[in-house]
């Protein structure tokens, strides 16, 4: 979300720039712009310093559209039944950046997952591997359920960066990268459509705010009667 605030300062730039321009004509003080560029200027600086950007994903929240929302609940709800279906545990999630800062974790929003199960698996090479490639597929699962559902994809851009950390010590070259990318999709796409029923049920209890124990329910019953 950086990026997110560097846009936010140019655009606050380019606002205070225009009301000195047009101060004259409008009879408004150079105070004003000079006060309010300080004040917003300072709170971008402690927010991206201090707070993670946490204020920004706040701001971005209250003015999200209708659609926006959804997408998020379709794209979270894709990282939850291919994570479920991998046997990857789940600790809780979030929808939107208030819930997210209310449960003291960073970004948006999202799917969390029990870090320390992760890093046990991760002691065997072989299961190591195997959970790369199992963790790739959750990761594409979000972009994989936006473009099923929207045929784009709008969000995923930390999904894209996790993604690429993860096989930054067995991946030597962009092609290799792009490659095992591209089959991670593809794997969770097909994932989404075979379970496509409770993928939709998912989604409904999601967007309830249903617990964790709840939707992992839902799943199982749902999958089991498939």
């Amino acid at each position: 979300m950086q990026q997110t605030g560097l846009n936010i300062l140019a655009i606050t730039i380019f606002t205070v720039t225009l009301s000195v321009l047009l101060g004259p004509l409008l009879n408004i003080s150079p105070y004003i712009p000079a006060g309010g560029t300080f004040i917003i200027l300072s709170l971008i600086t402690v927010d991206t310093l201090s707070w993670e950007n946490k204020g920004v994903n706040l701001l971005i929240n209250i003015f999200a559209s209708a659609e926006q929302k959804e997408r998020i609940i379709y794209h979270e709800a894709g990282h939850f039944l291919t994570a479920h279906l991998f046997n990857i545990p789940i600790k809780d999630y979030t929808l939107t950046a208030w819930e997210t800062l209310k449960k003291r974790n960073g970004g948006t929003g999202g799917v969390i997952f029990d870090i320390d199960f992760l890093e046990k698996k991760g002691q065997d090479m072989r299961e190591f591997n195997l959970l790369i490639e199992r963790f790739g597929v959750v990761l594409m699962g979000g972009i994989a359920a936006e473009k099923l559902q929207y045929h784009n994809s709008e969000g995923g851009q930390e999904d894209l960066l996790k993604f690429a950390e993860i096989y930054a010590p067995i991946t030597l070259t962009n092609s290799n990268l792009e490659m095992r990318k591209r089959l991670a999709l593809l794997q969770a796409t097909t994932m989404i459509e075979t379970h496509n029923e409770a993928y939709l049920k998912l989604i409904e209890f999601m967007r309830q705010r249903k617990s964790v124990e709840e939707c992992q329910g839902l799943l199982n019953e749902s999958i089991s009667l498939s």
